[in-house]
């Protein structure tokens, strides 16, 4: 994906629930409008991310899948 990434958070070896609480921390610290790159390995976050965004009004600008890892994208509100 070609989106300018203002921080990049290495979750990559965490399970359920620790990505979603440390994004959300790093979220916490963002300003409006920067986007955070996660970096995971839990086949979980590919559900859970986009919707911890739907709930809180966080964009989720979408995946890669790279095989051994995914980065999710996110645009803070």
């Amino acid at each position: 994906m070609d989106v300018k990434v203002d921080q990049t958070l290495d979750c990559r070896g965490l399970s359920c629930p620790m990505p979603i609480l440390k994004m959300a921390k790093a979220i916490k610290d963002m300003s409006s409008g920067e986007v955070l790159e996660i970096l995971g390995t839990d086949p979980g976050s590919k559900t859970d991310i986009p919707g911890w965004c739907e709930k809180t009004g966080n964009e989720f600008l979408g995946l890669e899948d790279l095989g051994d890892h995914s980065k999710f994208y996110i645009k803070k509100a």
